[in-house]
């Protein structure tokens, strides 16, 4: 059998804190929402800007618990600006026929980024 890349998990319509252009690279995201969203640090994501259609691959750094953040780092700084709305999506490979039954997780955080 084969697999198929799948969502895994998605965190929609989070409001950008901070672009950082001066750190090394990746998205700091608050770990309740990492938690929430069943997202690991350093995980492969795609984040997509709602507000300016961007569409960036980085990686994940776990962000202070209950801080709200969701920071842009290094290049992907220059792909959003505070308040933007962007959704952090990540994705797994996984066997075909489990996939017809796989159901991600979808998280939709309040505009302060907190979960509700």
């Amino acid at each position: 059998m084969y697999q198929i890349q799948i969502l895994k998990s998605k965190v929609h319509r989070a409001t950008v804190t901070e672009a950082n252009i001066d750190y090394v690279g990746s998205l700091t995201m608050d770990a309740d929402l990492m938690d929430a969203a069943n997202m690991l640090e350093h995980e492969k994501i795609q984040v997509v800007n709602v507000n300016n259609g961007e569409r960036i691959e980085t990686y994940l750094i776990k962000g202070e618990r209950g801080s709200g953040i969701i920071c842009l780092n290094g290049p992907a700084a220059r792909k959003a600006v505070v308040g933007d709305i962007v959704i952090i999506i990540s994705y797994a490979l996984i066997d075909f026929e489990a996939a017809k039954t796989f159901k991600p997780t979808v998280v939709f955080p309040n505009t302060s980024n907190l979960l509700v």
